[in-house]
């Protein structure tokens, strides 16, 4: 067979493809994309992995005793059964569920990274299904920046600051003379966009800024999260801190006299409230440089040369969306938002506040929204959803309820899951915890490509194609290309896509007109490319047709004609642009929050101490920071790494030193939660105190509960940031670190076992 050359698209960028026999023989990035070329090399490992589910599976106990033996989970065999048994099993399952429980006892269960595809994206589909069979219990909210998605609408009116709009590095290097990052620019989190991404030209763009002038200050206790070559100063405080920092900066602003006092009079409302805060008229606490010293570790003299750096010029300060992942991860969102406003920046070129410079490929490229496709959904007919971060928690706990936002929300008794797309046994929190609520459901039904731990507990197993091995349409509002994704190969083994899955069970359910509307994945590909259409028609833009854009293999939207600034139109008439708050200004101060009372989310931006960090650890504890694997996404591609043993874990020399450890080392991470395995790997740009280590481990634990991969979300708590955003929390996390010794005792683990 002729070899064949194709090119693709995915979350960490567009790809050519050779296929020869129908595999996937190599892959490497597009000429001058800038994508990371050792992880587009991984896709014929990851299409062609030997951890592929061949065929749909049955959790053994499952096939001998039917729903409710959910304590076999993660133990049993997974039997090989034919489609058709597998499709009746759970078509049959989800009857029972909703005849006897309703729509609120099926929980839909996904996360947005399956696919770069717009059609195939497993939570868009998932969603569609379960509506139209007869509704669902919903997420709300992500892990990402999930209490940033709950804070942002009371203060800027919508969440749009995080989820897609940011000031542009074009107006950045011709306008910003100060940077501030707080929480970093870590160049390994610019391999990946969700949606994927053809330009990865962010280092070129920071760079660009630099030589134009523009000074850049990292606040990070990860020396890591400062770009090299770039001059900038990096300043490390305790992790949890930053809040403590923004607030006493905005004090030195007030009591300076540098607050831009006509700026929050026009243009923000309550300031007169966050100001009496930060005198300490109400807590008797003045939030000054000394205070916030005192919480960081920072040295007086690092604070107060931070604040001349942002006392004068132009100034953009940045938060990455690590820091509100964190307990009362709010606070730092909203403090930020509080010293922008102090310094009267917002909405001017290159200054102000913008968020995720550091967190995602594409924030602050120059790309004219609005022209990628998205598959419609439904309407659910139930309604109900909990937050992403507080399944466990809803599994555990049925009918208990819980606060949430301005509202309360009671938990469903869920008695079947529903997932495709994701793997929560990798993001979830405390995930000894999550192992023995995921076993509370009658029944758990589970797509995936991979044996992931997910796979591995669930009790069907249907077995999906990743995106080489069917068509769609990739692209995200970040990036200015839409990407033609063509089918690479044919699906492997016995794989099936999520549309057709669903499509062959909602046929059994007598739902199937309501699901696919009798479109196959070439007519819903076309129907999404004509809404493109008709938006160029629109903003007088020419758009290809379908099938020139498809044989062209992508299409680069124009540019929009002025670099993005955030809040520009607010600045300009803010009575014409007015907020969707209760005032139409920035709100400083929050009455709908306020009015609720709670004892972790004040009315306005304020410090609160995290439940574990380094002001309360014990003197053997060590602050963990779990960040982004450097050459995966999330717990993807970790089947492809050529390396073996857990994770690194880097820790400070002198911290390695007292516990009698060095590089290469496998360690053991632990604390009341659970235990890790990990590697360890000196880093003396590291803060003393302070541990750092990916997530990108697939859960494996032993059975005395020592995880072996280094996935140190079996240390992380099912803590949510606050009642407000209950989202989370993962930041906030103390533990210990020593050598790894084979013949520990089993109750020294301090795991809850599999």
């Amino acid at each position: 067979m002729a070899v064949l050359r194709k090119t693709s698209f995915c979350h960490w960028g567009a790809f050519e493809a050779v296929i020869k026999d129908d595999r996937l023989i190599s892959a490497q990035p597009i000429n001058g994309s800038g994508a990371d070329a050792g992880m587009i090399a991984a896709w014929p490992a990851l299409v062609h992995s030997p951890l592929r589910i061949d065929r749909p599976h049955v959790r053994r106990g499952f096939l001998d005793r039917g729903f409710g033996s959910g304590q076999g989970r993660g133990r049993e065999e997974m039997v090989p059964v034919s489609w058709d048994v597998a499709l009746d099993l759970v078509a049959a399952e989800l009857r029972r569920v909703y005849d006897s429980h309703g729509p609120k006892s099926v929980f839909g269960g996904s996360y947005g990274w399956s696919s770069a595809g717009r059609f195939h994206h497993a939570r868009t589909q998932i969603r569609r299904f379960l509506a139209a069979a007869g509704g669902f219990t919903d997420q709300t909210g992500n892990y990402s920046w999930g209490a940033a998605h709950a804070i942002l609408p009371h203060v800027l009116g919508s969440a749009g600051a995080v989820s897609g709009a940011a000031t542009g590095w074009q107006s950045m290097a011709e306008h910003c003379d100060v940077l501030v990052a707080f929480g970093g620019l870590n160049p390994k989190n610019w391999r990946v966009t969700s949606g994927g991404a053809r330009d990865h030209h962010m280092p070129e763009m920071l760079a660009h800024a630099v030589s134009r002038g523009m000074q850049v200050i990292v606040i990070s206790p990860n020396g890591d999260d400062c770009p090299p070559a770039l001059g900038a100063t990096l300043v490390r405080p305790r992790p949890n801190s930053d809040t403590a920092i923004m607030l006493a900066l905005a004090h030195e602003a007030l009591t300076t006299g540098r607050a831009d006092m006509d700026f929050l009079e026009r243009f923000t409302d309550g300031h007169e409230k966050f100001c009496n805060y930060l005198i300490g008229q109400d807590d008797g606490i003045a939030k000054t440089l000394e205070w916030a010293s005192g919480i960081s570790g920072l040295p007086l003299g690092d604070l107060r040369a931070l604040w001349q750096s942002i006392s004068t010029g132009r100034v953009m300060l940045s938060a990455s969306w690590s820091l509100q992942r964190a307990d009362h991860g709010e606070q730092t969102y909203w403090a930020l938002i509080a010293l922008a406003a102090m310094l009267g920046q917002i909405g001017l070129p290159g200054g102000g506040f913008s968020f995720g410079y550091g967190s995602l490929n594409a924030v602050g490229a120059a790309a004219r929204k609005g022209f990628v496709p998205a598959m419609p959904g439904l309407a659910n007919p139930y309604g109900g959803s909990i937050p992403a971060a507080m399944f466990v928690d809803a599994f555990m706990n049925p009918g208990a309820q819980r606060p949430f936002n301005t509202g309360t929300i009671t938990y469903p008794d869920v008695r079947l899951v529903y997932w495709a797309g994701g793997n929560p046994f990798h993001h979830a929190q405390d995930l000894f915890k999550l192992t023995q609520a995921w076993r509370r459901p009658e029944t758990v039904i589970v797509h995936e490509p991979w044996w992931t731990a997910t796979a591995l507990h669930a009790d069907i197993v249907l077995p999906a194609t990743t995106s080489a091995e069917r068509n769609d349409i990739g692209g995200t509002s970040r990036d200015p290309h839409v990407t033609a994704m063509p089918r690479l190969i044919s699906p492997v083994d016995l794989a099936r896509d999520d549309f057709t899955i669903f499509g062959d069970l909602a046929e059994r359910l007598g739902c199937r007109h309501s699901f696919d509307l009798g479109r196959s994945e070439q007519d819903w590909l076309r129907i999404l490319w004509a809404e493109t259409q008709t938006r160029g028609q629109k903003s007088f833009i020419e758009v290809p047709d379908f099938d020139s854009f498809w044989n062209a293999g992508s299409w680069a939207v124009p540019p929009p004609e002025d670099a993005e600034v955030l809040l520009q139109d607010f600045r300009a008439n803010p009575d014409t642009h007015a907020l969707a708050t209760p005032s139409g200004r920035i709100q400083l101060y929050s009455p709908p929050i306020a009015k609720l009372g709670l004892t972790d989310c004040l009315g306005h931006p304020a410090w609160f101490e995290p439940s574990e960090w380094l002001g309360n650890a014990a003197s053997d504890e060590l602050h963990l920071l779990t960040n982004q694997p450097p050459q995966q996404l999330h717990s993807q591609l970790f089947q492809t790494r050529t390396e073996t043993g857990p994770t690194e874990v880097a820790i400070n020399p002198k911290d390695a030193m007292i516990r009698g450890l060095h590089t290469g080392q496998i360690a053991r991470l632990w604390n009341h939660r659970g235990a890790c395995l990990g590697t360890v790997r000196l880093d003396p740009g590291l803060l003393i105190g302070v541990l750092v280590m990916p997530t990108g481990a697939w859960f494996a634990p032993d059975q005395q509960g020592l995880e072996q991969n280094g996935n140190p979300n079996v240390l992380t708590a099912d803590r949510q940031t606050s009642a407000l955003g209950q989202a989370c929390a993962a930041q906030s996390t103390l533990v210990r670190i020593g050598p790894y010794e084979k013949d520990l005792k089993k109750e020294e683990h301090h795991g809850h076992g599999n």
